[in-house]
Formats: structure tokens, sequence, C-alpha cells
């Protein structure tokens, strides 16, 4: 099982887009994909049709039954989506709370990969979607990865909201048994304005071969998809913005073969 965790500490830049079409491309490839949403606003969770506030069970049940979620307990929290090997564990503003009520419990930064771990045999894929705050929930996305892919905006803002996603990973690495994989992906970039190519630019000038040499477009089709509840690979599979995403999935996976 292969866990990607989708992260950057600004809002704004693309992470549950990245999350829901990946996700999607690889259950089209027949892989057994699990969608994770570890934002309380559950933007991962409305985006498939999913109530979060109506459910009998969701993350939050996960963080709150222990620090070795039971198989059974993880399987009894997933919602199924319109694509038959594509699930999501779904959020809900309760995960607001578990700073205040868990977060100076030793072992609460495991707690996610732990229950991972006890479904691992039911899963090919695992995409984690963040939260833009540094806390228990990304301390636990971050944790249970095996990649973290960080989508960047391709503006000036987003490079300076870069910097502080790659000083917390800098800080968490100190408590890793090994090394952060990583890879940055340029997203919504707009060929005909300057300012996106300078920032494009400065991307690969500091970070080098860690920013993936494609990048995603603006692509009006993803706004159409999301209102439509749909994945842009059901919704528009021939738009520019799929095709982008199902190029970086190549690249992710030659990543992981050759790992």
């Amino acid at each position: 099982m292969v866990v990607w965790t989708v992260a950057n500490q600004k809002g704004g830049v693309g992470k549950t887009t990245t999350t829901v079409t990946l996700g999607s491309l690889l259950a089209l490839q027949g892989k057994r994909v699990l969608l994770v949403d570890t934002d309380p606003h559950a933007s991962l969770s409305y985006y498939f049709g999913v109530d979060s506030e109506e459910l009998s069970a969701s993350l939050y049940d996960i963080f709150i039954a222990g620090k070795k979620p039971s198989t059974d307990r993880v399987l009894d929290c997933l919602c199924p989506t319109k694509l038959d090997s594509l699930f999501i564990l779904p959020a809900t503003m309760a995960l607001a709370t578990l700073d205040r009520t868990m977060g100076n419990q030793g072992g609460m930064g495991l707690v996610l990969k732990n229950a991972l771990d006890a479904v691992s045999h039911e899963f090919d894929y695992v995409l984690l979607d963040c939260p833009p705050v540094l806390g228990v929930l990304m301390v636990n996305a971050l944790a249970a990865s095996d990649r973290i892919l960080i989508p960047v905006q391709t503006e000036f803002l987003a490079l300076k909201g870069l910097d502080r996603m790659m000083h917390t990973l800098e800080i968490m690495q100190k408590s890793q048994p090994k090394a952060f994989e990583y890879s940055i992906i340029p997203t919504m970039y707009d060929k005909r304005i300057n300012a996106a190519m300078d920032a494009y630019k400065q991307l690969q000038a500091t970070y080098g071969e860690k920013v993936w040499s494609g990048v995603i477009p603006v692509d009006t089709r993803f706004r159409d998809a999301s209102q439509a509840q749909s994945p842009p690979p059901l919704h528009c599979p021939k738009s520019r913005g799929v095709y982008a995403y199902a190029t970086l999935l190549e690249h992710l996976q030659s990543l992981e073969s050759s790992s």
C-alpha cells in the first residue's frame, strides 16, 4: 500500500483537486484507493456529496477510539463513491477540537498511520488531504506518508507559503526514522501571465529536481466538476487539467517503482 500525503500550509493551492483527481485516476486504473479527509472543513468529503455532519462515523471517531484503531473500526467509517474501487474516510468539524483535547497526549502523532496499517490489505493507494495548518492532523498525515505531494500555486505569495511548509518538514524530520520523500507540484499555471512563468522558474531554481517538470494549468472545468460533485476524470476526462494530472501520476508511479 502506497500512502501519498497532499499538504501545504497555504490554502487555495489545489490540495483537494489534486487528491480527488489523482485518486480517481488511480481507481480508473483498477487500483483500490482510499481518500482520507483530514481537514475539519471537509471539502474533500463534500466534493463527493458526503455530508459528514450527518454520518454515524468519521475520521474523528478513529482518533477517539485510541492509538491503535481496529480494522473493523476503520472500515465502519468509510463511505463509497461513484467509482467502485474508490472510498473516502470523511472529516467532520469535530476534528478541529483534537489539538485542544489530544495535542499533548503521547503517541497521538501515529494514530492515522496505525489506522491505515489496519486496512493496508484492503487498498493499493491512500491519499491524505491535509488542512493548511500545522497541528495534530497534519502531523499524523505527514508521519503516515510514503511521499508528500506539495501543490504550489505559481505565484509569489504561494512561494512564501511553501517556505513555511519546508520549515515544517525540517522540524518534523528530526523525529522521523527515515527522510521525507516529497514532490513539489506547480499548480494553477497560466502561461499568459509573466508572473506565473517567473514563479515557476523560481521554484525550479530553489528546489531543483524536487519540482515536477510539468505544470497543472488553470482549468475552469475543475470548478465545473466540483459543482457537479463528480471527479474531473469522470466529469471532463479530455480536459487539459485531467491530462496534466495523468502525466503527473505517471511521474509519481515511476518514482515509486524506482524507490
